[in-house]
């Protein structure tokens, strides 16, 4: 059984156990790799992301506990690609081995109204927001409110899903509908000017560390482009870091952790959401910085001296979806519009010296479901954005 005084660092060598298997633990398993740790990982499925890369893939369901168990017992420490693992996978993990970052960051993240709660308990500026149970509730948290708004469920749901803007007071009972009537969260519509996000890090000794602003462009609700160092005004780095660093030190968090962040017109930094794990923000840093965002979550979690996360050049990042393996084609006939399979022109963006090329290996490509990305570094934020744009369009012809 596993005894918190006996384990400090753990060293190149060991094993990390991942839970969840999708392209976050993948990069983290290519980034311990040179460090010689193994890696064991834990999910549902076959033949995936993370699996692909690991030592060993353990295919079971979250709720088979004495198989997270038998996981755990094989690991030297067990850290987590997503956030949605049920909380008794990680209780049972952390019978066996150090959990890191632990169970109150994942406790927290998994659902909106606790994050927020968590947030405005800790004196961190958000949104308005009302706990919404009934559609009395939905009622009451609009009048108080107002609209627009967003109806948000508490659990699960991401990029967009889960999400319903109220615009009038009368589309309540069908937003509730719309939401599946479970518990939710209503907030208040927010009039940004940008999207951050700052991903930092946080040792077992307190240390911290961390990326500097992330600026971030998103398209139907999905990340689409990330850049830093994000054109902000001056002040708004430092307060964002140090909300940050007042997240991680409340939670105790061991590991990487994201915030992202809405930054309105007149300077207010507002909080959004967490991610107790590194982010599909902070991959530019994979060639950007000296120590990437999943080095640093290897380091961190294994009890190490976190690594330097200075830039070596500013960068841009550029999701790839599915939606770039079809293509439309209108029937000649009838006026229907056609779904093709097509590949990527590859090649076309290969030839370019400055782009770096991502791939998740996902078997199967859906639209909107994230595939891989491109990276580009350059002398100036705009001119990175602008290559991987241009690199991104390429593949489409």
């Amino acid at each position: 059984m596993f005894s918190p005084a006996t384990h400090k660092e753990i060293l190149p060598g060991s094993t990390i156990g991942i839970l969840g298997s999708g392209q976050l633990g993948r990069m983290l398993a290519l980034a311990a790799r040179p460090s010689g740790y193994r890696i064991h990982v834990f999910s549902p499925e076959r033949d995936t992301p993370a699996g692909q890369v690991a030592d060993l893939e353990m295919c079971a369901a979250y709720d088979d506990l004495d198989a997270v168990r038998a996981f755990a017992r094989g690991v030297d420490v067990v850290t987590y690609e997503f956030e949605n693992v049920p909380a008794n996978t990680a209780v049972a993990c952390q019978q066996f081995a150090p959990l890191r970052p632990g169970p109150q960051a994942l406790h927290i993240a998994q659902n909106r109204l606790r994050e927020k709660t968590f947030f405005v308990e800790n004196g961190l500026p958000t949104a308005p927001f009302a706990a919404v149970h009934s559609l009395a509730d939905l009622h009451n948290g609009l009048a108080e409110i107002g609209c627009p708004a967003v109806l948000k469920t508490a659990v699960s749901g991401y990029d967009g899903k889960g999400q319903i803007k109220i615009m009038h007071p009368d589309e309540a009972a069908a937003a509730w509908l719309a939401a599946g009537q479970v518990d939710c969260i209503l907030e208040g519509w927010v009039e940004f000017e940008r999207e951050l996000s700052v991903v930092a890090a946080r040792g077992l000794d307190g240390r911290f560390a961390h990326y500097g602003v992330i600026e971030n462009s998103h398209a139907h609700h999905i990340l689409d482009v990330s850049q830093a160092p994000a054109d902000v005004p001056t002040a708004v780095p430092a307060q964002a870091i140090e909300m940050v660093r007042t997240v991680m030190e409340a939670l105790d968090v061991v590991g990487v952790l994201c915030v992202e962040f809405f930054l309105t017109g007149d300077g207010r930094l507002l909080l959004n959401e967490m991610a107790p794990r590194p982010h599909n923000s902070g991959h530019l840093t994979i060639e950007a910085c000296i120590t990437s965002q999943f080095e640093q979550q290897c380091r961190a979690v294994c009890g190490l001296p976190l690594g330097d996360t200075r830039y070596r050049q500013p960068a841009a990042m550029a999701n790839l979806l599915g939606d770039l393996w079809f293509s439309q084609r209108r029937e000649t006939t009838g006026g229907r519009a056609e779904t093709q399979r097509k590949e990527p022109d590859w090649t076309a963006v290969l030839r370019l010296p400055n782009i770096k090329v991502h791939l998740y290996g996902k078997r199967e490509a859906r639209p909107g479901r994230k595939m891989g990305h491109l990276t580009a570094l350059a002398n100036s934020v705009d001119e990175a954005e602008r290559m991987v744009r241009e690199a991104r369009a390429l593949l489409g012809n």
